[in-house]
Parts: C-alpha cells; sequence; structure tokens
C-alpha cells in the first residue's frame, strides 16, 4: 500500500489530524511517540504529508493546504493558487464552461477552475500524480467538477470540452528545462492541441524567448507580489499577436501598444524599477510613457524621470545621490548619513549585493537603497529611498 492510500484510510486521516502542526525539532520525538500505537510506515507517511503541507501553505493559503495531499515534485511544481484562480478568472469570462486540464499535477489549476464553475477533466499519467488529484478535489468537495484521468495526454479527445489547458513540464532529472521542445510534451505539440480547441491557454516558462511565441497566441506575462511567476499563451481569445503583463493582486494588466524603446536620459530625480512581469514582456517603453522618462542606459530595464507620476506597474525611488562605482566613496558616504540598513539592487553589474554589504559594513540607525547599475554605459552607484505610495496605483 502506497503512502496515499494510507493516509486516505480513517487511522491515517486520524493521524494527519494529531501531526498537522508538528514542528520540524518536533519530529523525532513524535514519530517515537506514535509508533507505539501506529505503523511505523502510516507515521512516517503523515508526518512527512504533514511537512509538504506545511510548505504549501505559502502556494495555496493554510486552509487548503492542511486539507489538501502533497507529493515533492507537487509543492514545488504546482502553480500558485492566486494565479491559478486568475487564470480560471479568464476562461470564465470568456464563457468557457468545460476545460481539458493536461499534464494536471496534484490539480492546482483544475481546483481553481471547478471554483469558477468549469468543469474539468484533469489528466496526468503518473498514477501517483493522479490519485494525489483525485484525492484533492474529494477533499475540497469538488468531486462533482472534477474527473481526474490517468493518461498520456498525446492520446486523450478533448473534443468535447470548451478549452484546453496544458501544463507542460518544466523539470528533468538535473533542473529546470529551458528548450520548449524538451518540455513533456514538447511546446510544439501543447501548440497543436491549442490550435485544435476553440480556445487554449498554455503556461511556459516567463524566460520564453518572444520569436517563439506563435503568431496566432496572445501573450502574458504573470507576476504575483512581485514575483514573476509564469507566462501564458492564449488563443482563440481575439488577443492574436498582442502582449500584456499582469501583476497579482489586484489584477492590474499593462497591454503593449508597439512603443519603440525609450530614449536614455540624464539620470533624474526619481528612478523606476518596472515589474519582472514588464519587463519579460518587453513593455518598459509602456511604463516609460506613463512616467515621462527615459532609459539610464540602452540596455537596462531602469527609468529615470524628473517628476512623481503614480503607476502601478514599476517601484520609485528619489534617488539623492550618483557616483562612479567605488567602493570607498560608498562606504564614507554612508557612514556620514549612518546608514545601517541597506538595500542593493543591482542590473548590469557583476558585484554581488551580500559581497558589496560585507565590504561597506553599513552601520547606523538610517535606511538607503544603492542601485548597482551603469548610465551611459559607465558602471554607476545611484543611491536613493523608496517611494511610498500615496493612493491607489501610485508608484
Amino acid at each position: 500500500m502506497n503512502d496515499l492510500a494510507l493516509l486516505l484510510t480513517p487511522e491515517g486521516r486520524a493521524l494527519l489530524d494529531e501531526v498537522r502542526d508538528t514542528a520540524p525539532a518536533q519530529e523525532l520525538a513524535v514519530a517515537t511517540r506514535l509508533r507505539r500505537d501506529h505503523p511505523a510506515e502510516l507515521v512516517s507517511a503523515a508526518l512527512g504529508q504533514a511537512r509538504l503541507r506545511q510548505r504549501a501553505a505559502a502556494k495555496f493559503g493554510a486552509e487548503d493546504a492542511g486539507r489538501m495531499f502533497f507529493t515533492p515534485d507537487g509543492v514545488e511544481q504546482s502553480t500558485r493558487a492566486r494565479v491559478a484562480a486568475y487564470r480560471a478568472r479568464r476562461f470564465a469570462e470568456l464563457g468557457v464552461t468545460s476545460v481539458a486540464d493536461l499534464c494536471c499535477g496534484i490539480g492546482g489549476d483544475a481546483i481553481a477552475l471547478a471554483r469558477a464553475g468549469i468543469r474539468v477533466l484533469a489528466v496526468d499519467r503518473d498514477p501517483v500524480t493522479a490519485a494525489v488529484a483525485r484525492a484533492n478535489a474529494d477533499a475540497l468537495g469538488l468531486a462533482g467538477l472534477i474527473e481526474v484521468r490517468e493518461a498520456d495526454v498525446t492520446e486523450v479527445d478533448t473534443a468535447g470540452y470548451d478549452a484546453v489547458f496544458v501544463d507542460p513540464a518544466r523539470r528533468g532529472g538535473r533542473g529546470r528545462i529551458f528548450d520548449p521542445e524538451a518540455y513533456s510534451p514538447p511546446l510544439s505539440w501543447a501548440v497543436g492541441a491549442a490550435r485544435s480547441a476553440p480556445r487554449a491557454a498554455l503556461k511556459i516558462a516567463p524566460g520564453i524567448p518572444h520569436e517563439a511565441v506563435p503568431a496566432e497566441a496572445g501573450a502574458e506575462w504573470i507576476s504575483d507580489g512581485g514575483d514573476v511567476k509564469e507566462a501564458v499563451l492564449w488563443f482563440g481569445t481575439g488577443a492574436a499577436g498582442t502582449v500584456r503583463a499582469t501583476l497579482l493582486p489586484g489584477p492590474r494588466t499593462l497591454p503593449g501598444r508597439g512603443l519603440p524603446d525609450p530614449q536614455v536620459r540624464a539620470v533624474g530625480r526619481y528612478l523606476y524599477e518596472p515589474d519582472g512581469a514588464v519587463i519579460r514582456a518587453h513593455l518598459v517603453a509602456e511604463v516609460a510613457e506613463e512616467v515621462g522618462g527615459g532609459l539610464l542606459d540602452a540596455t537596462i530595464a531602469y527609468v529615470t524621470a524628473d517628476e512623481l507620476r503614480p503607476t502601478a506597474f514599476a517601484s520609485a525611488y528619489e534617488i539623492t545621490d550618483r557616483l562612479p562605482f567605488n567602493v570607498k566613496r560608498l562606504k564614507a558616504l554612508l557612514r556620514e548619513r549612518e546608514v545601517g540598513i541597506l538595500t542593493v539592487k543591482k542590473r548590469g553589474s557583476a558585484v554581488e549585493p551580500e559581497e558589496l554589504r560585507r565590504r561597506v559594513r553599513p552601520q547606523g540607525p538610517h535606511a538607503a537603497t544603492v542601485f548597482l547599475t551603469r548610465v551611459a554605459g559607465a558602471p554607476t552607484m545611484l543611491i536613493g529611498s523608496p517611494v511610498r505610495p500615496s493612493g491607489p496605483g501610485a508608484a
């Protein structure tokens, strides 16, 4: 009997409830105590699952994670719940009522789709993964909307569904896979599946080259809490050839308008750091136009401007000093201003933030941010501080 089957028994479920809040330092003592009354295999499975649920809380929220079942790969590779919910809402807004979720993993996306009122066929070829997805649909009361099927996705007939969602595996035995044709299944197969459906969405790595996006697809880059999570290729939505960046929570969406690259200009009073999804979507020009700014350097995604203008798509900093790259001068300036809380950001610099902190040894009650970058090609340090938002959509 595998771990999941053990945990789905009444004894297993009761044991899961008992070990729910076990801290890592307590595991040995708890395991020793529980093995007096329960099989060792079941105790190990329950403690392992409790550990996975604790890790999964960051993605799924404590309430759902505390009821779901996970595998180590499932925790690592599943979509964050807020991102999955956003994507499910987009499907619902398009009038989709049924989706074939291919490569469903432990069911995170299927759960979000079902909660949006969409009927789901969730398919995965791995028997354990499919069983976990089925257990999760049941645990969250969604089994009536989610059919889980253990099968090779390339052999599944999706003709009866309004839309297809494909999330190819992008990790192998050696870690992340960067070649889209090395995904499992390959991106070319996923694109073919999307073209055969009325509507479709393909989840892909955010680093995909723009030239690899099919002409009939719209491309969307999504970040959550400032972290870029994924790119999605949308088919059949009437948005062929479009590009957009979406920031969660929100959502706040920036559509591309095909603007030319911004001009390089002198350092102004403010520096804007575009969100990672904006950068991945190649929409820095849209942010620059929004704030009336230009670039510090033609190859660096930092925008500079003389005025502070509200934008939801970049963080704003007020710049107080500009120095050529010189650690001694920076150290002296920080000491003079009693800066002990130093945030180091970099683009276009080989210097590691921790190494710079070690060398300048900041001390004092004040805080500052230093940007290691290039200005018109020259290694430069810009010192400043974040501008606090003053209202909805403010920088």
